[in-house]
């Protein structure tokens, strides 16, 4: 039982996106029916403060990675039935690298020769956070 608790929470800890509750959740809805807002409209009820995240090991902070990132804000507010997300900050940070290299040497009497080649890419990752709403009707 505590194994599973902790599994669990691991898991959680690894997701790409999360939630805090502060206001009333709905029903699920499409993430499609979610609009996303700069600024706040006129009359709405919040939700959940959102925080989503995606990796990317070529572009540092490109545009498919905060576009993955809005679409997981979009899914999360879904799953709480609200119906529009304000967006609030982007942050893009490295948190990581893979290197690798290989080398090699000849040698004989009179001379030697040594050649190495090495590279490494970054690992980057991109944050965002958001406000999960409901806009109601009219």
């Amino acid at each position: 039982m505590a194994w599973t608790g902790a599994a669990l929470a691991l898991m959680a800890a690894c997701a790409p996106s999360s939630h805090v509750l502060v206001g009333t959740a709905r029903p699920p809805i499409a993430p499609s029916q979610v609009t996303i807002y700069s600024h706040a409209p006129q009359q709405f009820e919040e939700v959940a403060v959102l925080n989503a995240s995606s990796k990317s090991v070529f572009n540092a902070g490109g545009q498919r990675s905060t576009d993955k990132v809005v679409e997981r804000l979009k899914m999360e507010a879904a799953r709480l039935g609200a119906n529009g997300i304000i967006l609030e900050g982007f942050d893009q940070t490295q948190s990581g690298s893979i290197g690798t290299g290989v080398g090699s040497e000849s040698y004989s009497r009179q001379s030697s020769v040594g050649v190495g080649v090495g590279g490494s890419l970054g690992i980057f990752k991109t944050t965002g956070k958001a406000r999960a709403i409901y806009v109601p009707p009219g």
